[in-house]
């Protein structure tokens, strides 16, 4: 089982991360973000006055808990990751979610759809922003199977898996697992997706859609196997993984954010049209939620809530489940979208924190 997505990580691994736990300040993991939001945010206010600096704070607000599940996830697969690809994914990283995927992603998009050069585009970008808008919002049903297929996939592989022995919702979980033991059931469920769409969306997009939500499972399996191919082989001397195996575990981490940020790119622009003022709320949002993903590491906190892991997973299930819908023109808005993850992962926490009261009632006993 390919291991950068940490399915059932077993208990013995689990207890030796939390020994290797340190005591960890919030202030020492999230200043950073605060000092550029901060700064960020005193630009907007500059140039937007009251208004750019209140359009801004919604915008990284919206990113942060859009993306909330997406932390919880970076945080158990950067847990398996030796130092330095931690590091990497920390600063090489933050450039490629800031920069690539909220700004060169959505320019490269919008050059396939209209077929503006890239110049073009970054002038309509700054020009034009309403148009640059609508033309990105033309390619919404392309990235919305896309990224549906590939977060469905997350989802579907967590929890198929037939080693997976800790369940929260366990009437559908516990059955869940034991479709596990068809290794080919998942693809199957997927190209029944993609076939279905192709015959429920709209003449106009039944192809790229076809294409798209296949394209979007291909890419899942993909990096599953780069990951599989190179685990074993490549681990450093404490068990961490190294070399081609954290670069397979790097590239699932970008795709995924991508998966969430491009959808993000779009519906911000319900909310503005200016593509600076969407740069900045985005790309603020995206360094809070990397902070939170190195909280979530070096706190432990996945260990000490034991569905943590669970409802981050049935999140990304529903986020993925919201985009195909999208497809057929229900388009349910933005704070439904980001607060549905975050309440998830929080009956999750509760549910956790309710089970280790229930488990030391009975040890006590």
């Amino acid at each position: 089982m390919y291991t950068v997505y940490a399915l059932g990580a077993n208990i013995c691994y689990t207890s030796k991360v939390m020994a290797n736990k340190i005591s960890v300040h919030p202030l020492r993991i999230f200043w950073l973000s605060s000092l550029i939001t901060i700064a960020l945010g005193a630009w907007m206010l500059a140039h937007g006055g009251l208004v750019g600096l209140w359009l801004f704070t919604i915008l990284v607000v919206l990113e942060v808990t859009f993306s909330f599940d997406n932390a919880v996830i970076n945080s158990r697969v950067l847990v398996r990751m030796s130092p330095f690809w931690q590091k990497l994914f920390l600063t090489v990283g933050i450039f490629i979610a800031v920069f690539v995927v909220r700004f060169l992603v959505p320019i490269f998009i919008v050059m396939l759809t209209s077929g503006h050069g890239f110049h073009g585009v970054i002038a309509l970008a700054l020009n034009n922003p309403e148009d640059y808008g609508k033309t990105l919002h033309d390619a919404a049903p392309t990235i919305d199977a896309f990224g549906g297929t590939f977060l469905i996939m997350i989802g579907i592989s967590y929890f198929m898996d037939r080693k997976k022995d800790i369940h929260w919702l366990r009437s559908i979980e516990k059955y869940l697992a034991r479709a596990g033991n068809y290794e080919t059931l998942k693809v199957f469920v997927m190209l029944l997706t993609a076939m279905a769409l192709y015959f429920t969306v709209d003449d106009a997009h039944k192809t790229t859609v076809l294409i798209a939500s296949i394209l979007g499972t291909l890419l899942h399996l993909g990096l599953e196997l780069f990951g599989a191919f190179f685990e074993k082989r490549q681990r450093g001397s404490t068990g961490k993984l190294v070399g081609m195996a954290a670069l397979g575990s790097f590239m699932y981490l970008e795709v995924l954010d991508a998966s969430f940020s491009l959808d993000g790119v779009i519906g911000a622009f319900a909310i503005t049209n200016e593509i600076v003022l969407i740069i900045a709320g985005l790309g603020a949002g995206a360094i809070w939620v990397r902070s939170l993903t190195v909280y979530l590491m070096k706190s432990g906190t996945l260990s000490k809530y034991r569905y943590l892991e669970h409802g981050a997973h049935w999140a990304i299930l529903a986020l993925g489940a919201i985009m195909l819908i999208k497809l057929y023109h229900v388009d349910p808005p933005e704070w439904f979208t980001g607060s549905l993850g975050l309440i998830v992962i929080s009956i999750a926490v509760i549910s956790s924190v309710i089970e280790q009261r229930r488990t030391a009632a009975i040890a006590s006993k």
